[in-house]
């Protein structure tokens, strides 16, 4: 069987600027990628959708008729687009604007301008989320990992949750905050606990704390997921006892090698 190419990629592009378009597609057809659809706003994209399915979304934030948190969110809610890969190519640094796709679960965010290179990136995160390989670990089967994702964001555990299906792991279960990630901790085994930072009640930071101080369990891999841009924060997510951090929009392929990393 050959394995996947960028050049099998289908995309629609949505974005309203013609100038844009055009520097995007270019960048697109260096990559190797020329299956491209051109796509003026969010109505044409979801009447569009119900035709054909690409394989990666790729959008501007602001189109005539919603914004591209809009255009995700409405994406995410559909049972037949929820999993569909997105990647937000934009000028805004706005949190409050760009945290909303974060959470959804996008490819990438990439800037205008942006680098090939990132471009590239975001791409190949495509493939591997698009045509998925199973993690390969020394000791441990794959299939009998037990792993609990932990995120207020229904829309960010389902990303995470397709993620971890596509490297091979089944055996998931999910929590709202950390409160209710302690209670199934303290009732089932766990192999690998994935956790964001800011959540309601019980934070990622005060659920690794209780975590890390259970008499049995307490040396769990512990590997925080976050959006968090406050260096105070950060630097509190460092000296915790977390296994790993790994940064919102992330590259699949990240999940896979820190695996290996954490339970080889």
């Amino acid at each position: 069987m050959n394995s996947p190419i960028l050049s099998n990629l289908r995309v629609f592009l949505v974005e309203p600027s013609h100038t844009q378009q055009h520097i995007i597609v270019q960048c697109l057809n260096r990559c190797d990628i020329h299956d491209i659809d051109m796509i003026g706003s969010g109505a044409e994209l979801f009447e569009r959708l119900r035709q054909e399915r690409p394989d990666l979304i790729i959008s501007a934030m602001y189109l005539p008729d919603m914004t591209g948190v809009e255009l995700v969110h409405e994406l995410r809610q559909d049972s037949a687009s929820y999993e569909m890969a997105f990647l937000l190519i934009s000028s805004e640094t706005n949190i409050k604007y760009l945290e909303p796709i974060r959470q959804a679960g996008a490819i990438a965010i990439l800037p205008k301008p942006f680098t090939l290179q990132a471009l590239s990136t975001a791409l190949h995160s495509t493939l591997d989320y698009v045509h998925p390989e199973k993690a390969a670990l020394e000791h441990l089967d794959i299939e009998d990992l037990r792993v609990l994702l932990v995120d207020d964001s229904e829309f960010s555990l389902k990303y995470l949750t397709k993620v971890f299906n596509n490297i091979g792991i089944d055996q998931i279960s999910t929590a709202t905050d950390g409160r209710e990630a302690l209670d199934l901790f303290n009732q089932q085994y766990f192999d690998l606990i994935v956790t964001d930072l800011n959540m309601p009640d019980m934070d990622g930071l005060q659920l690794v704390d209780h975590v890390r101080k259970h008499p049995e369990r307490g040396s769990v891999p512990i590997l925080m997921v976050t959006s968090e841009q406050n260096q105070n924060r950060l630097a509190a997510i460092e000296k915790s006892e977390v296994s790993a951090i790994l940064d919102k929009p992330f590259e699949p392929m990240s999940i896979k090698r820190l695996l290996i990393n954490l339970l080889n």
